[in-house]
């Protein structure tokens, strides 16, 4: 590893800023200016809230968006990285989704992260990526549950990891992306347990 100490945590601090960004409130002020995604829908601020208060338009740009700075994240820390350094792409991408479910301009209170990981995990590893997108939008198009493709892709991201031989930090982030992305939903999982989660378009 070429890069000190110094530099390591001023990448991955402003990772963390540049995640914490909450890009679906911004969209939803350009589209409306009196909409409060946190009192509105269901409290988050993602693309999916964003899309089912003002349309698929505002709700795509959200999505694009946070996922644009989790991919961000890490692409700027490889322009840093040494040779062979796999743990600041890493700490900086996991600095990113830290960032969007915690966000310090919101008082840590930030979305699910499932955008953001997947710009994250774009970066890291397009084929680990693709695989992910997959699994979203066939679980998507046979349930129409947004929460359920979220968290079947989730369950898979370090298996493809590993499938594919990515490197270890890769691997580890990608365990712990999962277990967040399930804590980020507990309720949408207590609810499609009990048969109560709203599909999408309804």
């Amino acid at each position: 590893m070429q890069t000190t100490l110094i530099p390591y945590a001023s990448i991955v601090g402003l990772a963390y800023l540049l995640g914490a960004v909450p890009f679906g409130m911004l969209v939803a002020r350009m589209f409306d200016r009196n909409v409060d995604l946190r009192a509105t829908g269901s409290g988050n601020i993602g693309a999916t809230n964003v899309a089912r208060t003002l349309g698929k338009g505002p709700g795509i740009l959200t999505l694009l968006l946070d996922a644009a700075k989790g991919s961000a994240a890490v692409l700027a820390a490889n322009a840093v990285a040494g040779p062979g350094d796999h743990f600041l792409p890493a700490a900086a991408g996991g600095a990113a989704f830290l960032g969007h479910v915690f966000p310090v301009y919101l008082g840590f209170r930030g979305g699910k992260g499932v955008a953001t990981a997947l710009g994250v995990v774009l970066a890291l590893s397009p084929p680990a990526g693709g695989i992910l997108v997959f699994l979203f939008a066939a679980v998507f198009a046979a349930a129409r549950y947004v929460s359920l493709g979220s968290l079947v892709a989730a369950a898979g991201l370090m298996p493809a990891m590993l499938l594919l031989g990515e490197p270890r930090p890769f691997v580890s982030l990608s365990a712990g992306i999962g277990i967040l992305v399930f804590w980020t939903h507990r309720e949408n999982i207590a609810r499609l347990l009990a048969g109560q989660e709203r599909r999408f378009g309804r």
